[in-house]
């Protein structure tokens, strides 16, 4: 067994039936559900069961990353977007039109993903329109985190329904 076949066995490019995109995918939505808006859920739940500092360190990081994300939106919004749609529009048409699987995969994972930016962004908006603390970032910090989960918990599921589809097909045909 020669070197380049042990590679190609560990990174198969045939997506679903590879469990290193089933634990990428777990990553990713464990990883959005608990940075939320940049601020780690942890803070909100800490700064609500204590108060005093541990609300005002979690003031302080949600102004900074809602500052950073306005001002990336304001700055370079409209670019963004177009390279987002383009990108999610090219493995759409990769995948699903061509056929190749790991377009597919990407376009499953990253489609959702574009959507909980969208969600952060006017998220981040309406913390900077109400200037919220206190118990109403805490509020606008959970709804957002849910939200994200529910958009996670629907796109495993279609992500895991598509790649059954994906290979059981393949089984069938290949």
């Amino acid at each position: 067994m020669d070197w380049y076949t042990t590679v190609f066995e560990l990174i198969d490019m045939r997506s679903f039936s590879n469990l290193w995109f089933w634990i990428a995918l777990a990553v990713v939505w464990s990883s959005a559900s608990h940075w939320v808006l940049g601020v780690p859920y942890d803070m909100v739940l800490r700064a609500r069961r204590n108060g005093g500092q541990a609300e005002r360190d979690l003031e302080d990081i949600a102004r900074v990353n809602v500052n950073r994300l306005l001002y990336i939106g304001r700055v370079s919004g409209p670019w963004l977007v177009g390279i987002m749609f383009f990108g999610l529009s090219t493995l759409a048409t990769m995948g699903f039109f061509y056929r190749v699987e790991f377009a597919q995969a990407l376009f499953l994972l990253a489609a959702p993903m574009s959507g909980v930016a969208a969600m952060s962004a006017a998220t981040a908006r309406r913390i900077e329109r109400e200037q919220a603390h206190g118990p109403l970032l805490y509020k606008r910090l959970t709804r957002c985190r849910l939200y994200t989960q529910m958009i996670g918990t629907l796109s495993i599921f279609v992500t895991a329904l598509w790649g059954m589809y994906q290979n059981l097909s393949l089984g069938v045909l290949g």
